[in-house]
C-alpha cells in the first residue's frame, strides 16, 4: 500500500514537472516570436468556422469560464463539500488550486505583457494575452473536480463520462477564446501547460498530507 501510494505521488510530481517544461518551452517561443506560424494556423483554422450559431455557443462557453462564473461555480461546489459532505480537506484543496492558478496568471502577464490580437475580435476586453486566464481557470476547476470526483465514481463508465465532460468543457473554453479573437492558440495551451503543473503539484502535497494523516492515525492504534 504505502509503494503504490508513494507511486502516485512520485507521477504527480513527473506530470507537475513535464507541464512546466511544456510552459517554459511555450513561454520562450513567445518571447523569441518564433511561434507566429502555430498561432495564425489555427487562428485560420478556428476562426474560419464563424457564424452565427457557432458564435452563440463560443459566447457561451466564454461566458461560463469566464472570472464570475468560475467563482460561482466555486463557491456552490465548495458548500457542497463543506455542509453536505463534511470534506474540509477537499474543500481546501480546490480552494488552493484555484487561488494558486489564478496568482500566477496575474504575475505571469505582468511579466510577459503579451498584446492581444487585434484581427477579427468578436468581442472585446483588455488586459494582457499570455497566458490565458479562462484557459488556466477551466483547467483548474474542473481538472481539480475529475480528480475529487473520481473516487466517488464507482463504475469505469461513470468515470470515463466524468473525464470527457472535464475535458471538452476545458477545450470549448479555450477554443472559445480564439474563435472570439481575444486569444493567440498559444496563450491558451500555455495557459493549459501552467495550470496542469500548479494543479498537479497540489495533487501531490494534498496526497503527501493525506499520507502522513494515515500514517499518523495508523501508529495511534499500533
Amino acid at each position: 500500500m504505502k509503494h503504490n501510494s508513494t507511486k502516485k505521488i512520485s507521477i504527480s510530481l513527473l506530470l507537475a514537472a513535464l507541464c512546466l517544461f511544456a510552459f517554459i518551452s511555450i513561454a520562450l517561443s513567445i518571447s523569441d516570436n518564433q511561434i507566429h506560424r502555430f498561432d495564425a494556423v489555427l487562428i485560420g483554422w478556428i476562426q474560419g468556422l464563424e457564424s452565427p450559431g457557432m458564435t452563440q455557443v463560443m459566447e457561451f462557453f466564454t461566458w461560463i469560464g469566464s472570472e464570475l462564473q468560475v467563482v460561482v461555480i466555486a463557491v456552490v461546489v465548495m458548500l457542497v463539500l463543506y455542509v453536505f459532505l463534511h470534506h474540509r480537506r477537499e474543500l481546501l484543496f480546490l480552494a488552493s488550486v484555484l487561488a494558486g492558478s489564478t496568482l500566477l496568471n496575474t504575475l505571469l502577464k505582468l511579466v510577459f505583457q503579451r498584446a492581444r490580437p487585434t484581427i477579427n475580435r468578436i468581442i472585446e476586453v483588455s488586459g494582457y494575452s499570455f497566458p490565458s486566464g479562462h484557459s488556466m481557470a477551466a483547467f483548474s476547476l474542473y481538472g481539480g473536480l475529475a480528480f475529487l470526483i473520481w473516487k466517488h465514481i464507482p463504475s469505469f463508465t461513470g468515470r470515463l463520462f466524468m473525464i470527457a465532460a472535464s475535458a471538452a468543457f476545458i477545450l470549448m473554453i479555450g477554443i472559445s477564446r480564439i474563435y472570439l479573437g481575444v486569444h493567440y492558440p498559444s496563450d491558451i495551451v500555455g495557459g493549459y501547460f501552467l495550470s496542469g503543473s500548479w494543479l498537479f503539484t497540489c495533487i501531490w502535497f494534498y496526497r503527501r498530507y493525506l499520507q502522513r494523516l494515515s500514517q499518523l492515525h495508523a501508529k495511534s492504534f499500533a
